[in-house]
């Protein structure tokens, strides 16, 4: 390893992710975003990947199990219609049009709302607060305000961690679909941890 190197997880993904080089501050929030996404009780990837290990399936099997559940855009893909969302309020100047347009395509605005908080989801806060920290000084931050406050006027709904997740995908000159390969290999560490734990409980409960 070179003197100064980096050869942690989040630095290689950074490099993968992105052509930008990226601040010390800017990739710290992608270490942070993949260590609170590694467990989240028993989410429905999470659940997959325990039914597998239940079964006494190879750890790679319940990896397996768990990727095959987290794509829905109700789970680990949900942030990249985030970040959709965060591009078209920039190129429409409009942050409540591309609220309203999201809305006819999907139904709902995805980044807020969760069937487990009532309240707003901690990791929301956890993350935003690096995410704006990192970009205090980038004019393209207003467009997370906008659409925060306009989604925050319309519904009652708090945001949730696939808006800061899609907030930072955005920021960082990341593809749409950045924010399910974080998800998925922050949650992969969550998944063994699961299985380990399964191993150790009856077959087949």
């Amino acid at each position: 390893q070179a003197k100064g190197s980096d050869s942690s997880i989040s630095a290689a993904l950074w490099r993968r992710l992105t052509t930008r080089r990226g601040t010390a501050k800017e990739r710290a929030a992608l270490d942070v975003a993949l260590a609170l996404l590694a467990d989240h009780g028993l989410a429905a990837s999470t659940f997959a990947a325990r039914i597998a290990a239940s079964v006494r399936a190879d750890p790679y099997s319940v990896v397996g199990s768990g990727l095959g559940v987290i794509g829905g855009p109700l789970h680990g893909a949900a942030s990249a219609a985030v970040h959709e969302l965060f591009a078209d309020s920039a190129r429409l100047g409009d942050a409540a049009q591309a609220v309203g347009d999201t809305l006819k395509l999907y139904g709902r605005v995805p980044g807020f709302g969760h069937t487990l908080y009532t309240q707003q989801d901690p990791r929301y806060s956890a993350l935003m607060t690096l995410v704006i920290e990192a970009w205090a000084d980038d004019a393209r931050l207003q467009h997370v305000y906008r659409v925060r406050d306009v989604v925050g006027a319309r519904r009652d709904e708090f945001p949730n961690v696939d808006l800061a997740l899609g907030a930072f995908t955005w920021l960082a000159g990341m593809e749409p679909n950045a924010g399910e390969t974080i998800f998925a290999i922050g949650r992969t560490a969550g998944w063994l941890a699961h299985a380990v734990e399964e191993y150790g409980e009856a077959p087949l409960r």
